[in-house]
């Protein structure tokens, strides 16, 4: 397609509004709302995954659109009447139908491309850790508003009427929303019976993909393969119907998006542990003596290494041979919903986590110490307050001065938890030491476990 003809398809085209359409509405959804691609390390200007992952998940409302954007693009023709004039050329309609789906697919594609090139350099000038492990991601996304715009320019032209753009926008909305809420989901149960759902293989022919729960998750390179084999046959399809001249054509034309569809399904993992996996070379620990992080966060080790000596350097000098040995960041990724699972020879801690994101220096190391003692049993992904009373108390055992615990919670609720953690700290104080270092024990036994109470530990009652 020479540019010259590609200006000119520009111009008598709905492509250029379509790639203005889709990048500003995408750059305004993550701009003017406040959610959770901006916090914490998953933001999607922090690191290169969680950029890829957070502008994929826009597909949710980008997909439909390209697709009854496409739509539009195919009654063209159809509008202007010229249909039975065009096939009485001589030009081959194989050769108009690529013009008129290769300038569309130029456009969106380079409209998503500028998309990530915004979150890209916000990530660069946020991070030392550069790899390419992204790029799938992002490149996947690209082809399913490319695939989705040209079935629907094969949709419009198969069926020419002023309801087809409308409809198939609303239907692969539709088609997404089922994905991700019941069709794509399967009904579990943890181990503790708590109920809950993890995606199943038909959720992966949709473009989005889950919440952005963890940085060290990515997609798994069998999940790229499958996904590109349906979004393929969805083009052929697309193309197919483009140039398809009678209703058998446009039957057959059919094939290709129902083949890559089987195929894809053969294809794509059932194991929802095999379609989000975790990153090794991003969760690979790098290390300053006992204190590690993983690869991705290596630049914040220079200012973890000091006060995560000190942790347990005290932690040792009140607890003995009971003590933890080093501090790592925890880069087990568990199903939502199961218990955390916490070690008595490492204090393992989240930079997400609410006492550590807000730490830094002494109070950073006061943080540490009480993960070390009471690292929390709230079920992986869900929220709740905690054990930050009795996290104050031990931190303050080990200190050897009741202290404030940093928090990015309110200031009234900080006040709440200090004024509970005072009673329970002056009655522990008031033991003799070896009765104090036997319930703090028991309460560390019962945290480290998640299967007792800390609160009924520290008061002397049995761990149950």
């Amino acid at each position: 397609m020479s540019s010259r003809v590609m200006r000119i398809e520009l111009k008598r085209s709905v492509a250029p509004w379509a790639g203005a359409l889709v990048l500003t509405t995408a750059l305004a959804f993550l701009y003017l709302l406040d959610a959770a691609w901006w916090r914490g390390t998953t933001a999607w200007t922090a690191q290169w995954t969680s950029m890829a992952m957070w502008t994929r998940s826009l597909l949710f409302y980008l997909w439909p659109l390209a697709v009854g954007l496409g739509a539009l693009q195919g009654l063209r023709d159809h509008r202007s009447k010229m249909s039975e004039l065009l096939t009485s050329t001589p030009r081959p309609a194989w050769h108009r139908a690529a013009t008129l789906a290769g300038t569309t697919a130029i456009t969106l594609a380079s409209a998503f491309a500028l998309l990530v090139l915004v979150g890209a350099v916000q990530v660069f000038a946020h991070t030392e850790y550069t790899h390419l492990g992204w790029l799938p991601i992002s490149l996947v996304g690209a082809l399913f508003l490319v695939a989705g715009a040209v079935l629907g320019m094969g949709a419009g032209r198969a069926l020419p009427s002023a309801l087809t753009p409308p409809a198939l926008a609303m239907s692969a909305f539709v088609f997404t929303v089922l994905m991700h809420m019941s069709l794509g989901r399967t009904k579990t149960e943890t181990a503790t019976g708590i109920p809950g759902t993890e995606p199943n293989r038909v959720s992966l022919l949709s473009p989005t993909v889950q919440e952005v729960r963890d940085v060290l998750v990515t997609v798994s390179a069998s999940v790229h393969v499958g996904q590109t084999i349906w979004l393929l046959g969805m083009a052929a399809t697309g193309f197919a119907l483009l140039i398809a001249a009678t209703p058998r054509a446009r039957l057959t034309a059919l094939t290709p998006v129902l083949a890559g569809a089987v195929i894809a399904l053969l294809v794509l993992p059932s194991d929802p542990r095999r379609m989000y996996v975790v990153d090794e070379a991003a969760a690979e620990l790098v290390c300053d003596g006992p204190v590690c992080v993983a690869r991705t966060h290596q630049a914040r080790l220079a200012d973890l290494a000091g006060p995560g000596k000190e942790a347990l350097r005290l932690l040792h000098g009140a607890l003995g041979g009971q003590a933890p040995v080093s501090v790592r960041e925890n880069t087990a990724v568990l199903p939502e919903g199961s218990t955390p699972q916490w070690s008595r020879t490492t204090v393992l801690f989240d930079f997400d986590d609410d006492v550590i994101a807000a730490a830094k220096g002494p109070e950073l190391t006061s943080a540490l110490i009480a993960k070390g003692m009471v690292p929390g049993c709230v079920p992986v992904g869900w929220s709740g307050a905690g054990d930050g009373v009795a996290q104050t108390v031990a931190a303050s055992w080990v200190l050897g001065d009741l202290t404030s615990l940093p928090g990015t919670q309110s200031a009234h609720l900080g006040s709440e938890a200090d004024a509970e953690a005072r009673p329970m700290w002056t009655k522990l104080k008031a033991l003799p030491r070896a009765e104090q270092l036997s319930r703090i024990n028991a309460m560390r036994t019962a945290a480290l476990s998640c299967e007792g109470d800390v609160y009924d530990a520290l008061k002397g009652g049995a761990s149950r």
